[in-house]
């Protein structure tokens, strides 16, 4: 039965697998703990409540500061950028953070004495 012209169909977002399966993605994935855990402790249900979710991301960061490839999963989420979930100890919020940060340095960098057009002419 067709659903009424006011009445909106609800898609579920279903996040992308917490360790891609692929070969080429690299091989920390192999050695990574999440792979024994629940996708669902490192990323959040929908509607999940304020402190739920800070109660689960602390849970996630516990099992990723025992994580031997902690770091390489923290670069794969900032490279991607992955939008969703705890990767690397970082929860999205925080990685957006890191990125931003990242591009701010870089344009003072950009931007520093000595680098410009008039240094390389002088």
């Amino acid at each position: 039965m067709p659903h009424p012209p006011h009445q909106s169909l609800k898609v579920a977002v279903v996040p992308k697998p917490r360790v891609p399966a692929r070969a080429e993605d690299g091989p920390w994935h192999a050695e990574a703990v999440c792979r024994r855990d629940e996708a669902g402790l490192f990323f959040a249900p929908s509607k999940e409540p304020t402190a739920a979710r800070l109660s689960r991301e602390e849970a996630a960061k516990r099992v990723c500061a025992r994580c031997p490839v902690m770091v390489a999963c923290r670069e794969h989420a900032l490279l991607q950028p992955e939008p969703y979930g705890v990767w690397g100890g970082l929860t999205a919020a925080e990685r957006r953070v890191v990125l931003a940060r990242m591009r701010r340095r870089s344009a003072e960098l950009r931007q520093a004495p000595g680098a410009g057009p008039i240094a390389a002419a002088g």
